[in-house]
This record gives structure tokens, sequence and C-alpha cells, in this order.
């Protein structure tokens, strides 16, 4: 029996842990900062687990601040923002011992560079996640599609799966996340940041699910576009991705039209609660890889700005209609 403890109690998690405590006979603990989520969890006694906004039902959890968690887990997965990330670390750090493995499998990139400040590389798994979920509020997350659908991928930093990281699959395996082992690390987490950086971006712009953006007859033209520069950024910088362009292209279409045409990415929902995005982790990211390796990305850099700048305007969203200005027909 492996002890996992998850940092993080947001949408994923919180499906995670959930997961892995309700489907395999391991012990999963709860690391959180964000105060509302610590307090609600304790207060109510647990989460409150739906799918597809059914079957809710309380999942008790044991959940503490990192200055009150005495627990030693063999595993810690980590799923908080990248924005939120180094100081979430810095307060769990005296937590942190020689013999833990740490999985993460969080949206974008930047988080493997603060995670190996704190651990060993060959005590490091790096992952990908299509498993969606939808945070409804502190202690009350949604799974969204059917059970057992989704996918990831993982990969020890060393690339070579060590018997600790064989199993880690296996739990997952037996939670029902569908998890593939690859021996690519950056190749395997860069697959995911190309996908995000064309569904979660463009999405969260339009505030749509992934099943109204699939109906605009543009987006295989404006996937092709994004992915081609990702993929050219990639190569230059010597990163070899485990899916081709073709493939990662026919997954946008899939994953939106038949796999999770009801969901909003995870970027809108931070956008659409008024908080910051991940843009700078995930298209910002791949524009930064290009220009490290003389190739400019600019539809990666403009959707980036745009991105920013549609944060920008949330302050105008709410106003009045007699209160704004008539339009120039100039």
């Amino acid at each position: 029996m492996t002890k996992y403890t998850v940092i993080g109690a947001g949408a994923m998690g919180l499906g995670y842990g959930v997961l892995m405590q309700e489907r395999t006979a391991n012990t999963v603990d709860f690391v959180d900062t964000w105060k509302p989520s610590v307090e609600t969890i304790k207060e109510q006694g647990g989460v409150w687990v739906s799918r597809d906004h059914k079957d809710k039902h309380m999942v008790p959890v044991n959940i503490s601040y990192p200055e009150d968690y005495t627990g030693d887990p063999d595993v810690w997965i980590i799923f908080v923002k990248q924005m939120q990330l180094a100081d979430v670390l810095k307060r769990c750090a005296p937590l942190f011992k020689a013999h833990q493995y740490v999985f993460s499998a969080m949206n974008g990139m930047g988080h493997i560079d603060k995670i190996s400040n704190y651990f060993p590389d060959e005590h490091i798994v790096g992952g990908t996640a299509m498993i969606a979920t939808v945070l409804n509020g502190p202690g009350d997350v949604d799974f969204m599609g059917a059970a057992r659908a989704g996918e990831m991928h993982m990969v020890n930093k060393t690339e070579h799966n060590d018997e600790t990281t064989q199993q880690i699959f296996t739990d997952f395996k037996d939670a029902g996340m569908g998890p593939i082992m690859t021996e690519n690390f950056m190749g395997t987490l860069m697959s995911k940041v190309v996908f995000n950086a064309v569904t979660n971006t463009l999405c969260s712009m339009f505030e749509i699910t992934m099943g109204q953006f699939i109906e605009y007859p543009g987006v295989k033209d404006m996937t092709i576009q994004l992915m081609n520069e990702s993929f050219d950024a990639c190569e230059r910088a010597g990163i070899h991705l485990v899916e081709t362009r073709q493939e990662e292209v026919a997954s946008v279409d899939y994953v939106s039209r038949v796999a999770n045409p009801y969901h909003y990415p995870s970027m809108y929902q931070d956008f659409s609660k008024g908080r910051p995005t991940e843009v700078d982790y995930i298209n910002g990211y791949i524009a930064k890889i290009g220009r490290e390796h003389d190739y400019v990305c600019r539809t990666h850099e403009f959707i980036t700005h745009e991105v920013h700048m549609a944060e920008l305007m949330r302050k105008y969203k709410k106003q009045p209609a007699e209160q704004t200005q008539p339009v120039s027909q100039a």
C-alpha cells in the first residue's frame, strides 16, 4: 500500500485524490494553502463529488495546511496553479523527505523546474492529464464525462521508469485514470502544452465550451497553424513530442467533438472567475522556446497578448449598456 498526499485541493487535485481514495487501497491526504478550501472541507467533513452534475455525494477526506500536516507520504501529487507554485512549495518544504517521490501533471510548463529545487530527478515523475474536472466551489468537485474514460501520460524525469514509478502507474491504473507510460520526458509534457495552447486559450477568450469551439468551420486551420508553430519551436529546441502534428490536430477535434464537448477548459474556469490565467506558461512558454532557438512563434505571441488583453477588459464586461459610449462610424 502506498501513502499519497495531494498538494492542492482544486479541481485536478481533488480529482486525482478522490479517485485514488475511492478506488484503491491506498491512503490519501490533502494539503492546501487556500483558506476557503481548507476551512470548507473541514467544516463539511469532506468533499462533495459529482459526475456530470449528477449523483452528488460526500467523500470524507483529511486536509491540512502545510504548517499543520504531520504525515509522511511515499508520493506527493502536486496540482497547483503555476503562478502560486513557488510559494506553496516553500511552505511545504519542511515536509519533504529524502525517500519521497513527487508526481505532477499540471497545465503548462515551469512547474518541473520549481519542483526540482526540492526533489532529485530520479524522484520526479511528470505527466499529462486528459481527465476533465470542474471545481464548482471549495470542496465541491465535478467529474466530466464517462467514468474511466480519461487518459494520462507519465514518465520519470530521468526517463528510467524505476520500481516506484511503476507502482505509481499501477495505482493510477487501478484508480481508472488510464495511465500510459512513456520514455520521453519533455516530449510527453509538451504534448499537452501544445494541445492546451489551442483549446484552453481559444475557448477562454470566447468563453465557450469545447463543443461550441469545434462548431466553427475554421478550427482545423487555426489548430494546424498553432500546431505547426509549436512543433517547429520544439524541434529547434531538440524536443520530440510523443505525438505527431497530425495526431495532435486529430486529438483537438476528437476531445472537443466527442470526449468533452460540454467541458469548459481549466483556463476558462480561471478567466470566468476573474483570476489570472496560465497563458504565459502555455502559449507564452512555446513562444519563449521559439525565441530561445531563433524562431518566432508569431501566432502564439499574439494570442498571449490577446488573452492578457481579455483579462484586463473583464472590468468592463458588466458595465450597464446605458453607460457605454456610442460606437463610432469610423
